[in-house]
Parts: C-alpha cells; structure tokens; sequence
C-alpha cells in the first residue's frame, strides 16, 4: 500500500530558491537591454520587461499553467481547465507529479512548480521586446505579448514539457528551454522586427550602446539567475542538478572566450559588450542541454556558441532586418545550437531520464546515429514556423487597427516621453542654461554667481514635470 504524501523540503527549498532566481533575471534582462538602448528610449526598454512580469503572471495563474501543463488533449494543448485560477490547490494531496503508485511525486506542492514555471513563461515574452526596441507602442507591445503567451507560448510548453508532441510524440529532448523559449522567443523576435520594419536612420546612423556598465550589470545578473533556470529545471536536489550548474558555469566561461576571440581576430579590441555578449550566447546554447551532457562538450559548446553567435549578429545588416538588441543572433541562433547539439554529445551515462523517461537516444557521438538528431531538428522546425507564423500574424494585425510603431516624431524625439512622459536621465545643466562649465555641472560655482542659483526673471513660468529629465 503506498505511503501517504509528503512533501520533501529539500526539493521545495530548492525549487523554491530557483523560482526567485529565474524572477531576478528578467529585471537583469531590462537592464541589459536598456543598456544596449539608446538612452532616450532606455526606460520604454525597461518597461517592456517589467510590464511581462506583471501580465504574463497573471495569465499564467489563470489558464497558461493549464494550458501548458493540464493532462493532454490532443497533443497541442492541455486541459485548459485543470488548474484554472478558481480552483485552490492546498490539500496535502496536491504535489507535482503525484499518482496513485507515488502520491508524494517528488514532493514538491503544486503551487511551487506552478511559480517555477510562471516565471519561465516572463521571461520568454520579455525575451522578444529586445528586437524591436525604440519604435513599439507600449500599448501595441501589451496585447501582443497577451496574443503571443496565449498563442505560442503556452501551448509550446505543452509540446515540450507537457506530454505533447515534441516531447512526448518527438521524444525530442529540452533539458531547460532551448527550444521551448529561446528559439520560441527568437522567432518571434524576427517576424515582429520584419512588421515594425527599421528605426529611423539605422544602419546609417550609429546606435550605440548608452550604458556599457549597465549592460554587464544585466548580464551579470542573468549569470546569476540561470543557475536556477538550468539546475532548477531537475526540480529534485541530486547529481543532475549539479551537473546542470556546472554545465551551465562552463559552457557560459567558453563562450565569453569564444566571443572576445572573434573581436580580438576582427575588430583587434575585445570589448565589454562582447564579454557580456558572449556570456548570454553561453547560457542561451547551453539551457537545453545542461542536464544532458559531460562537462567536457558544455566547454566545446560554449566555445562553438560564442564564436558562432558574435559573427551572426552581423546577418541583419546583409539580410536588412532591424533586430536592434541582437535577439536573433543570441538567443535563436543559441537555441538552435544548443538544441542540434543534443543530437550529437546527449548521453545516458549522465543522465539516465534521455531513455527512461523522455524516450529519446543517445547522441551521435555516443553511438545513437543520426536520430536524434533528426528530433531535434524536427522539434526546432515545428516551433519556429508556429512561433513565426502567429507573431507576424499578431504584429500586423495590431498594427493595422491600433497601431505598433510610434509616429516618427516620438522616434526621433525620444519614445520614453512619448509613451511615458518621463526619461532616464537629467541631462540638463546644474546650474541651468547659463556658463560655467564642469564647475558649474558640479555646483562648485559659475563666473558671475553661485552655481545652481537663478535670477527671478529667468525662473519657469509653468512647473516642469519631475519625470522628464531634459
């Protein structure tokens, strides 16, 4: 007779930590991108991350968390109903993964799986705001990503994770999201910066990154909350997870070498940028496979990454399409390499779940042939089209009725004011329009008076909005 349930505390402490980890990198990812921003559109940036934490949640708690991982329908979707928002799940019975043979599962409540994966779903969305960055409606950005969670996202997790056709048909293996989010996003990514068309003056004008150190600082950050994204996605505390994390610290490490070794070889100046670069193209290629591979071929992984995404990023300025952060060459290319290196170095040896539980091969190298590696690409291909084919379809639909892109007067001005009446920096002068240089810039003091001190007449006759910092 099985025991009763129980919930095991190392797993819930553990899956629980991981939830907090993966939530911090998506504040990590809007400071990255706005950093890679312009600075008069640096909090627009932003608020596309921060506003996928809000919306995203909300949707996932109500039907996203059925939808994905509800028992399966017909292989695209889950019972929409299973864990709608108006059911509670309290009852000592209700763990992840719990049956009648096992009614512990692994021992996890269900409410903290469901957290775990809610803040994969945030990110994913947020992931596609970086490719059309100084030109989206606010507006226009919030119903799409609302279509696109519900769409793309949600039933995708399902084919992945949820028992539907890539993983459960496919046998198609994803240890943490390569295919389910990065390719999904990256995608997505593409087809709404091909709708939204160029920003004004690119690639003619320079549009240089506004915020250098807040691009590592963002990067940094993400570093950090992937462990929890990789070795999190075991959801128990065992050897796997630990070889998740150091897959993950490794395959990162090469890829910021891979990545400085193209800029040393090209540009003869290896930069921060593509430090912090090559760090997310590591992390991106290594997701899917963390949990499925030695730690010798999460090194040559990140190498390959590193090397392979900073010369793909150069592909929208001979292909013509304004991916302005890099989304493409980042995170759909670093899917897509993680994901196919699956097929070639995935082994039981290291993690006996490939065949006992996913029922998928051995990898090439390993003496499984081509066929896995034939699922993986196959799985890649069936997200991309859907992933494509339904953002395209959103972002001009949205763009023909309310409207995506901001007038070219708000683009040229700054869309920060425009979408949200305030900016990211007071550029004007301590000591107003007058002279004095840096000292007057510091308020040390000015030719003719103190610096920072007015004359009556010149003083504004209207107040002057706090947001709005020049």
């Amino acid at each position: 007779m099985p025991e009763a349930p129980t919930i095991d505390g190392a797993n819930t402490v553990w899956l629980l930590v991981s939830t907090a980890l993966v939530l911090l990198m998506t504040p990590g990812l809007a400071l990255f991108y706005g950093g890679l921003n312009r600075a008069k559109g640096v909090l627009n940036m932003m608020m596309m991350s921060f506003s996928a934490i809000g919306l995203i949640s909300v949707l996932w708690w109500f039907y996203g968390f059925s939808v994905a991982f509800g028992a399966d329908v017909n292989g695209f979707w889950g019972d929409p109903g299973a864990y709608l928002g108006t059911k509670t799940f309290l009852a000592e019975t209700d763990l992840w993964g719990a049956t009648a043979e096992n009614p512990s599962g692994i021992g996890v409540p269900l409410y903290v799986f469901m957290a775990f994966q809610m803040v994969f779903a945030v990110i994913t969305v947020a992931l596609i705001s970086g490719a059309i960055s100084d030109r989206a409606r606010f507006g226009g950005w919030l119903l799409f990503a609302f279509g696109w969670a519900t769409l793309v996202y949600f039933p995708v997790a399902h084919w992945v994770w949820g028992g539907g056709i890539i993983g459960g048909d496919i046998h198609a293996l994803d240890f943490a999201g390569g295919t389910a989010v990065h390719i999904n996003a990256g995608a997505a990514a593409l087809a709404v910066a091909l709708v939204l068309g160029k920003r004004l003056g690119w690639p003619r004008e320079g549009m240089k990154p506004h915020n250098i150190p807040l691009v590592a600082l963002g990067a940094g950050l993400l570093w950090f909350g992937w462990f929890g994204f990789n070795a999190g996605s075991e959801l128990t505390v065992d050897s796997v997870a630990g070889l998740a994390f150091i897959n993950t610290q490794l395959a990162t490490a090469a890829a910021v070498l891979g990545w400085l070794a193209v800029e040393w070889i090209k540009d003869k100046r290896p930069t921060m940028v593509g430090a912090s670069s090559g760090a997310v193209a590591g992390l991106v290629a290594i997701t899917p496979a963390c949990g499925f591979i030695a730690p010798w071929a999460a090194v040559l992984l990140g190498i390959v990454a590193g090397v392979v995404c900073a010369l793909a990023i150069s592909l929208k300025y001979k292909l013509g399409y304004d991916d302005s952060l890099d989304v493409v060459g980042v995170h759909f290319v670093g899917g897509w390499i993680g994901s196919l290196w699956l097929g070639l170095f995935a082994t039981n040896s290291v993690n006996a779940a490939i065949s006992d539980v996913v029922g998928a091969s051995d990898g090439l190298f390993y003496g499984g042939g081509v066929t896995q590696l034939g699922r993986q690409a196959i799985a890649g291909l069936i997200v991309t089209v859907w992933s494509f084919a339904v953002a395209w379809v959103l972002a001009f639909a949205i763009e023909k009725t309310i409207g995506f892109r901001v007038k070219p007067e708000a683009e040229v001005e700054g869309i920060d004011i425009a979408e949200h009446a305030e900016s990211g920096y007071d550029l004007s002068p301590a000591g107003g329009s007058g002279s004095g240089g840096a000292f007057a810039l510091a308020g040390i003091g000015s030719p003719g008076g103190t610096a920072g001190t007015k004359p009556a007449s010149e003083e504004p006759a209207e107040p002057v909005s706090e947001k709005v910092a020049g």
